[in-house]
């Protein structure tokens, strides 16, 4: 035999081992397997789908659909890899003036709300109101404005530290 032959003898060898070992899946019996996700299969012999609680699936089509593959994210280019999304130089100068006046002008609210809380709390001592005869509401306003003030300042604290981010 010469060489051409016996590639071509093997070939259809190995191309009808390929067809009985495709036919012998096709006629295997497909399990359902418990789990999260189910799982479906041809795959499993006798004793390991028995062993796995998996029930033969008999007599009903099996669907095999393949899902579409994800797009590309566009986050890319917004964060500076398409050029034609960059803003100008003078955009940008503008929205960090506008960003700084918007902060300046809570800054300015939030300091006029602390410097209220702080007058109403009185160094811990605020008047008694008409509706607190009981003492214990009385101390839970206390603590409440005590709560308040600290808050506000935390407040003003990431307001200035945000302005300062911004260029001059």
């Amino acid at each position: 035999m010469t060489a051409i032959r016996r590639i071509l003898m093997l070939a259809s060898m190995a191309a009808a081992a390929g067809w009985a070992v495709t036919a012998a899946a096709q006629d295997a019996p497909v399990y359902r397997c418990p789990g999260k996700p189910e799982l479906y299969t041809n795959q499993l012999s006798a004793r390991e789908a028995h062993d796995k609680g998996c029930r033969t699936i008999e007599g009903a089509p099996i669907t095999i659909m393949q899902t579409a593959k994800p797009r590309p994210s566009t986050a890319g280019a917004a964060s500076g890899g398409d050029a034609s999304n960059r803003v100008s130089n003078a955009d940008q100068r503008g929205r960090d003036l506008e960003r700084r006046s918007i902060l300046e002008a809570e800054l300015r609210g939030a300091e006029s709300k602390l410097a209220e809380l702080q007058k109403e709390y009185n160094n811990g001592e605020p008047e008694r109101r008409g509706d607190e005869k009981n003492y214990a509401k009385y101390q839970e306003r206390v603590a409440d404005l005590k709560t308040s003030i600290a808050r506000k300042q935390d407040d003003i604290t990431a307001i200035k530290r945000e302005i300062s981010k911004l260029p001059q």
